[in-house]
């Protein structure tokens, strides 16, 4: 892969690096966040999902029309190719990740790439299907520069949640998302001698920064609607 440095985003995770590889005679980017050691993420990604130390985060690109059945896989195997070794967070989307949004808030910094040609609302009549593996369409990460308890990290998710949300409806989208949207939000590992935060809800001091991150990244990357 070949690495391109992508704008700051200010205070939080570092900056994110644009990589480039050549994938069944496409050129794909993707987009990695070389988070180090102090950082504990909670995602719902299909690599290195759940609650714990993560040391990165990538978001790669993926054809339109991706069929491989084991994503989890070639996510390892695109983290190796770029030099990224421990454990991480893997998503991928099918949205071109160069047109991604940011957004900074009080030190509280977001992250998204969206795709919304496939969407819908989350309580539908429509059966439910096995989507592990189809890309996710509006990938978001965020970072928070403090501690957060398990049970923030997960009010966390909520949280950012609600602002995509909110995103959407404000730039004209009639749907709460698409079906394998994906988030992951990093905090600093607690210390002894740093505060543990125990809220992340929208009303709480980091939670609304958070919100306010997540809801500025989602609209700038949205596609205006109808284009």
């Amino acid at each position: 892969m070949t690495s391109v440095a992508a704008p700051s985003t200010a205070a939080g995770l570092p900056a994110p690096r644009r990589l480039t590889r050549t994938e069944d005679g496409l050129r794909l980017p993707a987009l990695v966040w070389r988070a180090g050691p102090g950082w504990r993420m909670v995602s719902n990604a299909v690599l290195g999902g759940g609650i714990g130390e993560r040391g990165w985060v990538l978001n790669a690109q993926v054809a339109h029309g991706y069929r491989r059945t084991d994503p989890e896989r070639h996510l390892a195997e695109l983290a190796e190719a770029a030099g990224l070794d421990g454990a991480g967070v893997g998503l991928m989307t099918a949205a071109d990740v160069t047109a991604h949004g940011s957004a900074e808030d009080g030190g509280a910094t977001a992250v998204a790439t969206a795709g919304v040609r496939v969407r819908g609302w989350a309580a539908s009549p429509e059966p439910g299907t096995d989507c592990r593996g189809t890309p996710g369409t509006i990938n978001v990460v965020a970072a928070l520069p403090v501690a957060l308890s398990d049970a923030a990290l997960v009010n966390a998710v909520v949280t950012a949640t609600e602002a995509k949300v909110q995103a959407l409806l404000e730039a004209g989208y009639d749907c709460s998302g698409t079906p394998t949207d994906a988030v992951c939000v990093a905090a600093r590992t607690p210390s002894d001698d740093e505060e543990l935060h125990t809220f992340a809800g929208p009303r709480s001091l980091w939670g609304a920064r958070l919100a306010r991150a997540v809801h500025g990244a989602v609209r700038a990357a949205l596609p205006v609607p109808g284009e």
